[in-house]
């Protein structure tokens, strides 16, 4: 009887147990749940207002008001905005916080025909229509801000651009407060700026007569006044705060002395140089004459501050290198051209690109030599220590064959670098003579007149380079979409966020950096690119040491042969030349047998590595909590015994 009594007991306190934690997590809600107090458990942060977006208000000095549109009263309303619709309230509430007396946010619910509606309407904030066909209601879900008559919209917080809400509103919220706008001028090569299309591509693209400007010009002209320079300018006007140059191509000594005064006036410069730009030939106005890509440098200027930057070679990383798929069907290609460079390439402790997490180099060069007296270098982006310099035809061929013959320097090459100081001119002689232009007539009077120029920088000119500018092209930095008929562009890297941030940093504002950097969270395997690389250097004597036999037995026989035709009858060959011709065939075949082996099994390795790393991630922790389950059991169940 005491033995039922006992495990009744043990029941009972089990069931009373049960329903006081119950009663507990809903007491706690219950009293919590008028507050905002959450607990960010992300290793970033990632739902906690930053540092950052705490000090612009902090110094918000006129009243801001955030009119926050969401239709939540409709029927059909997609699952996934109305917990979107969530989270940004959630955030408001930070903002109201954070913001105090200067800073209040309205929710708004635009029903058909009411106030609310035509309030977003004159706001820029758009409605979609839901539905098979976009015959369903309107769905509104978008922010305006404003402050005194200052007004920006975000017209639909689409759930693709989640990692970026934090700094869209706050980049509105500073865009209110602050309505004059830095200068950026822009040179280059390539139409970064949009142009009209020629007439046999605007049929192909179905009329569209224009090309709109690249993505990061977009990004540029909603915080920047953003001006196209002509390349052939001979002087750069001195209301430009940052001058930008992307793939700055042969550009004239005129043009270079321009730069260098501008510079030396205290201008800043961010140069996107490139010894192999594979866009400049997708963008050619006339595609069907192939033009060899060509590439870009500053000459004079980087001569004159220390550094090199060789436009015959590309920087092949076999640690960093991208691995590509072709096809769908066919394995990833290594490709040790095209760089993913992650954390450890980064300078985590530069506001530019200290938060940055994941970039795309395509073909791109590296810079080397010290700066001049007077200069500080400090390289943003470099390489691991397994890296090469290769000739520039290397591209044209497969990844593979860049591996075969990889000879490592030992040594990370930088592939992006800041120069600050007293930058000294490159033209001591003055301004260089213009070349002369029948179709220009030319200033007899300013001709003659010299122009000695600036000899050394007034204070704040700085100078960022970075070794390749198919980075900032569409294709290889955002990705394009729709979502209930509104088009969005979702960064796929931080390609974009270093630039902006180079820009923000170079003209004055850098307070928005580390809120958009930490917009794009991207966590490589590292650890598995290591290997790969290991297991790949590996193989590659061996691959190496194949091919040359297969090419010294392939000689043989073409040098057979060769004897062969030089007879005038097939029976004047010796017995000995077919032996032997027969049997360099046949050493040939084993070779190509024997080097489909070792890379199959070269594969097979690779595949083991990544499939071996993906297992243990699944396993570990489950098997760690099964075990301390079991564990505990077998405790509590010792414990029973012993009673």
């Amino acid at each position: 009887m005491s033995t039922e009594k006992k495990t009744f007991d043990t029941y009972l306190y089990g069931v009373v147990g049960v329903v006081g934690v119950l009663v507990a997590v809903v007491a706690v809600n219950l009293l919590l749940s008028g507050s905002s107090v959450r607990v960010d458990c992300t290793e970033e942060d990632l739902y906690t207002l930053t540092p950052a977006t705490r000090q612009i208000l902090k110094e918000l000095d006129t009243p801001v008001t955030l009119r926050f549109y969401f239709s939540k009263d409709v029927p059909q309303m997609p699952p996934q905005l109305t917990t979107y619709a969530a989270r940004v309230q959630d955030l408001l509430k930070e903002y109201e916080q954070a913001g105090g007396d200067n800073l209040e946010v309205v929710r708004l619910n635009p029903t058909p025909d009411s106030d609310a509606e035509d309030s977003a309407n004159l706001d820029g904030v758009a409605g979609q229509a839901i539905g098979a066909f976009g015959t369903g209601d309107m769905v509104y879900l978008g922010l305006a801000v404003t402050c005194l008559d200052a007004t920006v919209a975000l017209p639909f917080l689409s759930p693709d651009r989640q990692d970026l809400l934090e700094y869209d509103i706050t980049r509105a919220i500073y865009r209110v407060q602050h309505t004059e706008k830095a200068k950026i001028g822009i040179i280059s090569a390539l139409p970064v700026m949009g142009r009209s299309m020629p007439p046999q591509m605007m049929m192909q693209m179905g009329g569209a007569g224009q090309q709109p400007p690249w993505q990061f010009v977009t990004e540029l002209q909603r915080d920047f006044e953003v001006v196209e320079v002509a390349s052939d300018s001979a002087s750069i006007d001195s209301d430009i705060d940052v001058l930008l140059l992307v793939h700055p191509k042969d550009l004239k000594d005129t043009t270079l002395y321009a730069i260098d005064q501008f510079l030396l006036r205290g201008g800043k410069v961010l140069a996107f140089l490139d010894p192999l730009s594979m866009v400049e030939n997708q963008t050619q106005q006339q595609p069907m004459q192939f033009m060899p890509p060509g590439a870009s440098s500053l000459g004079r200027l980087l001569d004159a501050w220390g550094l090199t930057f060789d436009t015959e070679k590309l920087v092949a990383d076999t640690v960093n290198m991208a691995r590509i798929r072709r096809r769908a069907d066919a394995d990833a290609e290594a490709m040790p051209l095209v760089l993913n460079l992650t954390a450890d390439a980064i300078d985590a402790g530069d506001p530019a690109t200290g938060q940055l997490d994941s970039l795309l180099y395509v073909f791109g060069g590296a810079f080397s030599g010290e700066a001049a007296p007077g200069l500080t270098k400090t390289v943003l982006l470099r390489t691991s220590d397994s890296v090469q310099t290769v000739e520039k035809f290397m591209a044209q061929g497969a990844g593979e064959r860049i591996l075969r013959d990889f000879r490592s320097l030992e040594l990370p090459q930088a592939l992006a670098v800041r120069l600050t100081g007293s930058f000294k001119t490159a033209f001591p002689d003055g301004k260089p003579a213009a070349e002369e232009n029948p179709d220009k007539p030319e200033d007899t009077e300013a001709a003659k007149a010299p122009d000695e120029g600036l000899k050394e920088s007034a204070a704040g000119a700085a100078v960022i380079l970075v070794g390749d500018s198919d980075m900032l092209f569409d294709n290889f930095c955002v990705q394009r979409g729709n979502f209930l008929g509104a088009s969005f562009v979702q960064p796929i890297n931080d390609n974009l966020s270093m630039l902006q941030n180079m820009v923000e940093q170079l003209s004055g504002d850098s307070r928005l950096i580390a809120i958009r950097s930490r917009g794009a969270i991207h966590r490589p395997l590292e650890a598995i690119g290591r290997l790969q690389a290991r297991a790949e250097q590996q193989w590659q004597d061996q691959i190496r040491a194949l091919e040359d036999e297969l090419q010294e037995a392939r000689a043989k026989i073409s040098e057979l042969q060769r004897g062969k035709a030089d007879g005038t009858d097939r029976a004047f060959v010796s017995d000995e030349t077919q032996a032997a011709i027969k049997k360099f065939r046949q050493k040939e075949a084993e070779t190509n047998q024997q080097l489909k082996m070792v890379r199959k099994q070269l594969r097979r390795d690779i595949d083991f590595l990544e499939n071996a790393v993906t297992w243990t991630n699944i396993l570990v922790m489950p098997s760690i909590v099964a075990l301390g389950g079991l564990l505990l059991a077998w405790v509590k169940r010792q414990k029973m015994v012993r009673k």
